[in-house]
């Protein structure tokens, strides 16, 4: 059989197995396997003394996946992002951003909502974890928004919709995690992630203003805060701006020459400067036990679903899967712009069966050589490619609106982690009623990714001003 047949196949079988509930990682790794053994057997002519061989040389070829992969520097840098973020909450940090958002922001329609998304956004500057981002804002925004009159879906809806923006706010894994699978400058894809994050944050809270102003008793705005209150409430989040900038001089030195370290130097730091400051503010043994704890189980969760969805990954390289695909492509007749919009559809669909991290590194592979090549090949000018910009800006631009695609997943149901963890954090709230709550924001999020297909440079713009395009 046809090594691409072969190929079909076995992907087939690996979307059976999500749909009917298997973990993302085992499943990938299974039909992986699956397929490894199919396809070394198949060039033996299935002959029933050959299929030992064929199922060792398919277990030695997917054994050097963990180690090969996982071993990679760049990596280093996930649990150090998350482990940032569970210092943060222990640090006060959380608490001191809602209180100045809250203060500065409160006074317009929906100013609590709006309040925790900008809490939110700026808490996911210093955390890796969307989960993780979720699970702390639940706890402190929830009860505030449903004492002043909020629904508690909407209320719930905010929380876990604003909480995907730590997906694009650097410090960002899922970033990290796509700059390793299409081998692209992980410091510039965190620059690129500032701006789309800000922009997304206010899509979103121009959606609450909106809807503020349209629903009835939708949730009164907070205000009688003096400006003497609101200045006092900014030295407390100093430390997260603090944090930033060590994180962005390890990628980018403004004062010329080489960078002062890595990426995963820069966030090795951060994590200590962030430890130094919640030890200062209290933090006892019980609760950095918990934080590492923590970083330790959200880390070892996504290197899992890496090491079973690689092994996918090598059986789809055997059956050339991704350049078929990728010329498959470039050979429809249409616009490369309704092409990529097909494949985000393409990923929205998929995204209601997946986690993120799954989905992006089961697709990419084939994914990513497509958009490539639609946009003009590996070597093409910005003037003559379809999407008006090289081969390094695209797989930059292409990353950014994947990964916030890859953020839907994180609220769509029927597995919106997002979701899960809001309604498991607050027990008077159903998984469907976060899912309601959420359902405004879907708009959003179609806006803002209309937004950075369109206008490109909202990008692109802080990796070409500080790291030369």
């Amino acid at each position: 059989m046809d090594t691409i047949e072969i190929g079909l196949i076995v992907s087939g079988f690996l979307l059976l197995l999500v749909v009917l509930g298997v973990r993302v990682a085992f499943a990938a790794a299974i039909a992986g396997m699956f397929g490894l053994i199919w396809i070394f057997w198949d060039k033996r002519a299935y002959d029933p003394d050959q299929f030992v061989w064929a199922l060792t040389v398919a277990v030695k070829t997917a054994g050097q996946v963990p180690h090969s992969k996982i071993s990679t520097q760049a990596l280093s840098l996930i649990p150090t992002f998350i482990l940032i973020g569970y210092l943060a909450y222990y640090a006060g940090l959380t608490k001191a951003l809602f209180e100045a958002a809250k203060r500065w922001v409160g006074w317009v329609p929906g100013g609590l909502a709006v309040s925790t998304v900008f809490a939110t956004a700026g808490f996911a500057a210093v955390s890796g974890a969307s989960v993780a981002t979720s699970a702390v804002f639940a706890r402190i925004a929830i009860p505030e928004m449903i004492a002043i009159g909020y629904d508690k879906r909407f209320a719930a809806g905010v929380v876990a919709a604003a909480g995907t923006l730590a997906s694009l706010i650097p410090p960002s894994a899922i970033l990290v995690i796509y700059a390793i699978i299409v081998e692209q400058d992980v410091g510039a894809l965190l620059l690129a992630g500032f701006l789309p994050g800000a922009f997304s944050a206010v899509v979103y809270a121009v959606l609450i203003v909106g809807m503020a102003i349209s629903v009835k008793n939708f949730g009164p705005p907070v205000s009688g805060f003096t400006w003497v209150e609101r200045f006092r409430s900014l030295p407390p989040v100093f430390p997260i701006f603090f944090v930033i900038s060590i994180i962005i001089l390890f990628i980018y030195n403004p004062f010329g020459g080489d960078a002062w370290g890595t990426p995963t130097e820069g966030g090795a730091l951060g994590a200590f400067v962030v430890f130094i400051m919640a030890v200062y503010r209290g933090m006892g043994w019980p609760q950095l036990k918990s934080a590492l704890m923590e970083t330790a189980k959200l880390s070892v969760m996504i290197f899992t679903i890496i090491w079973g969805v690689l092994i996918f990954v090598r059986f789809l390289g055997f059956a050339d899967l991704p350049g078929v695909f990728s010329d498959w492509i470039t050979s429809l007749d249409q616009s490369p712009i309704l092409t990529l919009v097909l494949i985000l559809l393409a990923y929205a669909v998929l995204g209601m069966f997946m986690d993120a991290i799954g989905m992006l590194i089961l697709t990419l592979p084939v994914v990513f050589p497509a958009v490539i090549a639609l946009n003009g090949g590996v070597d093409v000018s910005a003037a003559d490619s379809a999407f008006g910009m090289t081969a390094t800006g695209c797989g930059i631009w292409f990353g950014i609106i994947v990964v916030k695609m890859a953020e839907l997943c994180l609220i769509t149901p029927p597995i919106g982690l997002n979701c899960f963890v809001v309604a498991g954090v607050r027990p008077e709230l159903s998984v469907q009623d976060v899912f309601k709550g959420v359902a405004p924001f879907f708009i959003a999020d179609a806006l803002t990714i209309t937004g950075l297909v369109l206008l490109p440079g909202i990008v692109l713009y802080l990796p070409n001003l500080l790291l030369g395009g």
